[in-house]
């Protein structure tokens, strides 16, 4: 059985620079507490990497994360990457790549953070690989294209085996959380690929008997998420109508600062990888909050934990979610945009302290 985790360590662009150290140091202090060994492995890989190597994915990046666990990725700024041809945003590439098709995005509300609402405690996995956006949905080429000047057309892939797939890790979740799921779609108008979406849900539905399944429209969703966001336990939905939702269910909790991410599919590699983006505008100041993407880590861990059968890891993902909660009781370990007086720095000691207290 497997002792220790071989993690890889990208920073990203921007924030990352500051938050995925956060990240490592929490992490680093709840596996020192419960004897779990990690491998850390610094990897180039954004903007510094094309200053330094001519490329945002350096050659042979993604052999070197096919022999680790799992991986924690910064936020990649690829919009402000100059035109050139090493200036690729390499998450979607490592996505695919990795064939990590299940993107599990949790929105939780904490008292004193100024949420919406009271009581939220949601899970929404949305499908990876597939979809509307056009660097995923086809080989070669774009599934993005101008036949003339006057018209567009963008391809919407959707297919059984990516339908099935997201809705098995979904109901996997939904199995040890409430019992409940929900199905996000739009079938009364997208007939056949939203159709066909729902249609693999039902069949994998009928092997958790145990859980209780609803569908709700997309638009619907959209506003019952306003309205009550406490009713919804596990939502599982195709990747553009995911992308859209998790963002504002987000914003229900404190905003994107709030918003952590897992990206899993076969089980031979993790990827944790907060929802937000790079902040460009509060990089180097030392305000950005780290929470996201410590909790991508914690779920991380935790994930390998019980997918490698490492109690160790288990433990630690324990130590970090019990710290978490008590550094973001206190004002002076939260970020300023959730109501707190600290740093981003003032967040991870704050962490760290709690865990090493525990």
């Amino acid at each position: 059985m497997q002792k220790h985790l071989v993690v890889g360590i990208l920073n990203g662009d921007d924030i990352g620079h500051e938050i995925v150290p956060a990240a490592v140091e929490v992490t680093r202090a709840a596996a020192a507490r419960t004897g779990l060994e990690i491998d850390w492995r610094p990897m180039p890989i954004g903007r510094k990497a094309l200053d330094e190597l001519g490329t945002t994915l350096p050659a042979g990046t993604l052999e070197t994360l096919s022999t680790m666990d799992g991986f924690i990725l910064g936020p990649i700024g690829h919009q402000a990457y100059p035109k050139q041809p090493g200036a690729i945003n390499p998450h979607p590439i490592m996505r695919k790549h990795f064939n990590l098709f299940a993107n599990v995005r949790p929105t939780r509300s904490f008292p004193g953070l100024g949420a919406v609402h009271e009581g939220i405690d949601l899970v929404i996995v949305r499908e990876n690989n597939e979809g509307f956006q056009p660097d995923r949905n086809v080989v070669a080429g774009s599934g993005e294209f101008r036949p003339t000047e006057e018209v567009t057309i963008s391809v919407r892939v959707i297919t059984r085996t990516g339908s099935s797939r997201v809705a098995r890790a979904a109901f996997e979740i939904a199995q040890q959380r409430r019992k409940r799921l929900t199905l996000v779609h739009k079938n009364t108008v997208f007939k056949l690929g939203c159709g066909m979406f729902v249609e693999e849900c039902r069949k994998v539905a009928e092997e958790f008997p145990d859980v209780t399944v609803d569908e709700v429209i997309v638009d619907t969703m959209a506003m019952r998420l306003i309205r009550d966001p406490q009713s919804f336990d596990t939502v599982v939905t195709t990747n553009m109508f995911g992308d859209i939702l998790t963002d504002e269910a987000a914003g229900l909790v404190g905003g994107l600062g709030m918003a952590p991410g897992l990206c899993i599919g076969d089980g031979a590699l993790a990827m944790a990888q907060a929802t937000h983006g790079s902040a460009p505008d509060i990089a180097g100041q030392g305000i950005a909050n780290p929470f996201a993407m410590i909790e991508s880590a914690r779920m991380m861990i935790e994930w390998l934990g019980h997918n490698r059968g490492i109690a160790p890891a288990v433990e630690a993902a324990r130590l970090m979610k019990g710290g978490i909660e008590k550094a973001l009781a206190d004002p002076a370990t939260r970020t300023r945009d959730i109501r707190g007086t600290g740093g981003t720095n003032d967040m991870t000691r704050g962490i760290v302290a709690a865990i090493e207290a525990a």
